[in-house]
């Protein structure tokens, strides 16, 4: 183990998680304050919507309409989601607003693969060897691999660090085929599988092999130990994670109704405001966002800081009680 670093970047995806899997219909205008919200925090990148088939995922059928909606805030990322063709097309109409760049996204697990997307791992690489020449035809920048199940599968197991390296590879191929340079790799604990021990040995076995990509943890706390795991990945070096505020969302691949979605942001960022990291988000300000967004799903998030606040808040008003 290293040193912690000295910042972390956290990437925000709540409105995109969970406008995505609330069952009841959320207005435009209220994605698009919390959005607004959001990057009044010191969030630097907020994943904002899904282009995605409005019959399929109902809960973003307003996504041109949110993005063209909310005013951008400088110095701010904003980034969608696309799965094909007509997704990155949409995107691109609004490419005065969003951040576009491509991934080579691939899964660990052959049966979640075959599950969740109804393909073989082969056939995944090839649809992604394809993604990638269409994301450079249309200009948009391929530099990240992203590995689904990292961690564990629900349909398949355990998941060796040497499956997570070859499948790493694969990408990694694809990349070389098309030309283009890889800058960071995100593991993902899709479906909560993920415990300190489990990701420092995986990460050790990456860092081995590829000791100059920066890595990104994107953790479900669907067992509970998703700050736990970030412990272990700033205790490993890792500086970029994905996170929720709040919770927002869940997660559809947890096998049961209710489980937990993202590591919430605000945790995140108190576990590295305690340890002395920096991540230039204001803290008070971002559990009033999440109460925010409590206020608009209309029901309790999993996130516990939102009811009982910042250390920091408690210890100013010890100071004026003192």
């Amino acid at each position: 183990m290293g040193d912690l670093p000295n910042e972390v970047e956290i990437q925000e995806e709540g409105p995109r998680e969970g406008f995505q899997i609330e069952p009841g219909p959320i207005g435009s205008a209220d994605k698009i304050r919390l959005i607004e919200a959001l990057a009044q925090t010191g969030l630097r990148h907020i994943q904002v919507c899904s282009f995605v088939n409005p019959r399929l995922v109902p809960g973003w059928a307003d996504a041109d309409d949110v993005v063209a909606g909310f005013r951008s805030a400088p110095g701010v990322h904003y980034v969608g989601l696309w799965f094909n063709d007509k997704g990155l097309d949409r995107a691109l109409a609004h490419s005065d607003k969003l951040t576009l760049s491509g991934s080579i996204s691939l899964s660990a697990s052959d049966a979640f693969t075959r599950k969740n997307l109804h393909r073989s791992h082969a056939e995944n690489v090839e649809a992604m060897r394809k993604q990638t020449r269409l994301h450079l035809s249309k200009n948009v920048p391929v530099r990240r691999i992203g590995v689904m199940a990292a961690f564990g599968c629900n349909f398949q197991g355990d998941i060796a660090p040497a499956q997570v390296i070859s499948t790493l590879q694969d990408g990694f191929d694809i990349a070389d085929e098309c030309g283009v340079s890889i800058e960071s790799i995100s593991l993902s604990d899709t479906m909560g599988w993920a415990t300190p021990q489990r990701v420092e040995r995986l990460l050790g076995e990456v860092r081995s092999k590829w000791p100059h990509q920066r890595i990104t943890l994107h953790l479900h706390d669907t067992r509970g130990l998703a700050v736990a795991n970030a412990m272990a990945g700033l205790r490993m070096g890792v500086t970029r994670f994905d996170s929720t505020v709040g919770g927002l969302g869940g997660c559809p691949f947890a096998g049961h109704k209710g489980a937990a979605g993202n590591i919430c942001t605000e945790e995140l960022v108190l576990l590295c405001e305690e340890m002395g990291i920096r991540t230039g988000v204001d803290l008070d300000a971002l559990i009033e966002v999440g109460r925010m967004a409590e206020e608009i799903v209309g029901h309790q998030l999993p996130s516990e800081l939102l009811h009982a606040g910042s250390l920091n808040s408690l210890r100013r008003k010890a100071s004026v009680v003192h």
